[in-house]
Order: structure tokens, then sequence, then C-alpha cells
């Protein structure tokens, strides 16, 4: 259906409303603010890296670029580097994607590749992001399209990625488990009851994946590692898919345990982690709907979400609202988002509770969006062990504690376009100059997410290059900090 969209997204006008029925107008006024230094190359994807920096691949091409936050940590004031480039005949469009335990990254799939079209390409590349080289993945055995697949990271550690499900009618059921150190796959996923093509898939509390169904109108169902089988998770209630576009929006786990499932057709459903049942959610304003499109989890457990019309399919007039839990609250949007659809965004929750948003193709509408609410302490991260004095340039340095994954994967879409953040990131700032710096972190004890009061843990390198003396330490999750810990930094 996606092969539609560039075709579509010329012919489409936009819809303008000057008032958005349902919509209320929140108490203070969050922003967006344009980068400092614009990237100088047509954005995609957006990786956090656990070294702090941000990873964006460059439009329909092998190449990535990264950004720095500057020494104060702002992202706004951040500056752009090139990185190494995949292999070159793989630059894909509608990607799954992911950051790994050990921080380091996996790219698989594309439904569009380099110039050849819509091609639904079985390429893939994993980044070692210590030495920046990529090496060359191939697709599950058997598997001769990946495509626009979905994926998501197990709270093993362990990366799953979705066949694409239309491509190949023989193995659209099946899904397949990354060995890292071989980098060759493991078949897994018996008992799915449709087919994964534009499903999308959440990770709950439990450690299971929560997908809804695109072909069995309102059934959902789960995935247990454990036992590599799904299950069915009962009714959304209301449909979310979008028959006639063949399409469906984000879901996304907020800190009360409930996933905000958001449809291509105007509803929403919500499921309740606790209790295992789904109740219909509110429908989106005026009509809209996410025919694919982004969604993120900000610090304060709102999501902050991209809808537009959905009819005719792909049709522009994109506009963004944050939805508490009850009520959609009209936002300002990015600059030029108003005359795209939903689909061509992209949200990254940043290790300062900003989002960044960026548009493939289109390096104007690159942007960080400032929201003004903000956590409640119950959600914070907590350290309970690091050393007290840690050494500039010493690598593997052990922490622990509770809450380190966040209570989220963070940014969710429809299901290609995987960015999540459930991974700790350290961060020191020195006492007397306040620079900010962030260390690599790894080896991360758990991939899940709303861990609780269990104990968990990561090792972190601190550059060559931070300031010494008294400083403090924070380990960051989704855009939420921990508390402050003291520690001194020696030469």
């Amino acid at each position: 259906m996606k092969a539609l969209r560039t075709l579509a997204i010329a012919s489409f006008t936009l819809l303008a409303c000057s008032f958005i029925a349902g919509a209320q107008a929140p108490a203070a006024s969050p922003k967006w603010e344009n980068l400092k230094n614009k990237p100088t190359f047509d954005v995609d994807t957006a990786l956090q890296l656990t070294d702090g920096t941000v990873m964006v691949h460059q439009y329909l091409s092998p190449n990535w670029w990264r950004l720095t936050p500057d020494d104060t940590g702002s992202y706004v004031n951040g500056t752009w580097s090139e990185l190494a480039p995949m292999p070159s005949d793989y630059g894909p469009l509608y990607f799954a994607s992911a950051v790994l335990a050990d921080g380091n990254v996996i790219v698989q799939g594309g439904e569009y590749n380099l110039s050849q079209g819509g091609v639904e390409t079985d390429l893939g590349a994993y980044y070692n992001s210590t030495t920046n080289t990529w090496t060359a993945v191939s697709a599950p055995s058997g598997w001769t399209s990946v495509g626009d697949a979905q994926s998501a990271v197990l709270p093993n550690g362990t990366f799953m990625l979705g066949n694409c499900g239309a491509c190949e009618s023989k193995i659209e059921k099946e899904q397949a488990l990354l060995d890292e150190t071989t980098l060759t796959w493991t078949i897994t996923g018996s008992g799915k009851a449709d087919q994964n093509s534009e499903e999308g898939w959440t990770l709950v509390p439990s450690g299971d994946v929560l997908t809804v169904d695109m072909v069995n109108g309102t059934q959902s169902e789960l995935y247990n590692p454990t036992s590599g089988t799904w299950s069915l998770a009962g009714s959304t209630i209301s449909s979310l898919p979008n028959s006639g576009c063949y399409e469906i929006g984000p879901a996304v786990l907020r800190p009360d345990g409930t996933v905000f499932a958001t449809g291509a057709d105007n509803n929403t459903a919500i499921y309740d982690t606790l209790t295992a049942a789904w109740s219909a959610g509110p429908k989106m304003p005026n009509g809209d709907g996410i025919v694919d499109g982004p969604a993120a989890l900000l610090p304060d457990g709102n999501v902050l979400l991209s809808v537009a019309p959905t009819s005719p399919c792909y049709a522009a007039g994109a506009a963004f609202y944050e939805f508490n839990g009850t009520t959609f609250i009209s936002v300002p949007g990015p600059a030029g988002a108003s005359s795209q659809p939903t689909y061509v965004g992209r949200l990254l929750v940043l290790p300062t509770g900003q989002v960044l948003y960026t548009q493939s193709n289109q390096v104007k509408t690159t942007q960080i969006y400032q929201p003004v609410g903000t956590y409640e302490a119950a959600w914070q991260p907590t350290v309970t062990s690091v050393a007290g004095k840690l050494t500039a340039g010493s690598t593997n340095n052990p922490i622990q504690g509770t809450q380190f994954n966040g209570l989220s994967q963070g940014a969710m879409y429809g299901d290609d376009q995987q960015m999540a953040t459930n991974y700790p990131l350290v961060r020191i700032v020195n006492a007397a100059t306040k620079n900010v710096v962030y260390c690599r972190t790894h080896n991360h004890s758990t991939m899940g997410v709303a861990t609780g009061s269990t104990v968990v843990s990561t090792e972190f390198d601190i550059p060559s290059t931070i300031g010494t003396g008294l400083s403090e330490l924070f380990v960051v999750a989704n855009g939420i900090p921990s508390k402050p810990v003291k520690v001194m930094i020696k030469p």
C-alpha cells in the first residue's frame, strides 16, 4: 500500500482548520525549536546511541550521520559529523531498526532501496558503535523479502524481526531472532493468528510483545518470548486498522501500565496490562487518524502524536496533539508538517526529555519539541550502586539500580521506523564547569520496560576528555533522569 505514497503526497491538498473539535488548549505552551546547525542532508530515521549522540539515516542512501550535543547537553545547539556508510548496495526506506543491549545497532529490510523503487529488500547491516564499522547481515533463511518489517528488542536483549507478510504468503506469520554473535537467525512465533504485514509491536511490562491484528478486525495477540509462541489477547472493542489503506497507527505504553493504541480510522483503544483487558478509547479529533505515523511518550506521561485526514489514504494535513489519558490537547506542529501526511514523520525521545522530529526527505523540518510537563518522582531511575571515584578514560564501570530502562519503549510508529529508547544512558555534569558529558553504556542486564523494584545493571565507559573533579552522575531513561549521585572524576 505504501508504494502509492510518493505519488499520493504530490496530489493531496492541505486540510486546515482554525478550531479542532474535541481538543483543548494546554495550560502552558510547548514549542518547537530549530537546530542551530541544520543537517546538510535529507533526513530519515533517528536512533539514540548509548553515548548520548543521535544517529540519523540519510534518506534512501547507505549514509548515516551523528548529532552530538554541545557541552551543556543541548541537542538544539548540537553539531553534525559523518559516520561510516552501510554497504553501498543498501540504502533503505521504511525498515526495521534497533539499538541493542551492547550499544550496537541493527538495520534490516526496507520497502524501498536506493533508486530501485518498492523492492521489499531483504538486505541488512549491523553497526559496531565502538569501531564505526558496518557488517552486512543476510535475511533469515527462506525469506526473500523483509521490506517494511516490524521489530523489537526482547527483554533478554534478543532482536526479533517480523516477515513483511504480504510479500511472502508461505511465511507471512513468521518472526526471527537474531544471534548477534554469528549474525544469523532462528525462526520463532508459532501460533500467530494472521500475517505480520503493517502490524506494530509494543513491549509490555510482563516481557511479552503486544500487537493488534490487521486482518482479523478487532483481534489482538501477545508473543511470549519464553515459549516463542503467540496467543490471543482479546478484542480491542473499536476497530483500529484502516482496511482501505491497510495501515494502523502506533501503540504506546504509558506509565500507568496502559497501552494507548491508535487507529488509522479515527478510533483508539486502551489495553490495561494489569487486567489484560481492552476498552474503547476516545476518537481522535476532527475525524482524523494515523495512517502510519509517529507517536512518542513524553516525560509527564502524555503521548505526543501526529494525526491527519484518513481519506484519501496518506492525505496531507498533519496536526499534533498530546494525549493525557483522557483528552487530546492541541499543540503546535513542527514547521512544514501541516502540509505533509503523518507517515513521513519520525519522533525520537531525547535524554533531555525533548523530542526530535525528523521528516523523511525534508531537511527543513528537523526540529526539537520542548514539552511543558514533567515526570513524577516514582518514574525516575534510581542508582543503588556506583563507585564514588571514577577515572577519566576508564571502561566497563558497573552501575546498578532500578528502572534503568524506563516505563516504555518511548517512541512508536505504525509498523516500521522503530526508534525505541528503553535503555539507560549515563550523564555526568561537572560541578565547577557545568559541562555535560555522556558515557557510553553497554551490557544492559535487561531490555525490558517498567521493571519496577527489580535491581538491574549496566556498564559505562568514561571519555578520556571528561573534566575532572567533583561531579554529579545521572542515569537517564526515556528523557527521565535519576536523582544525582556525587562522584569524583580522577585524571
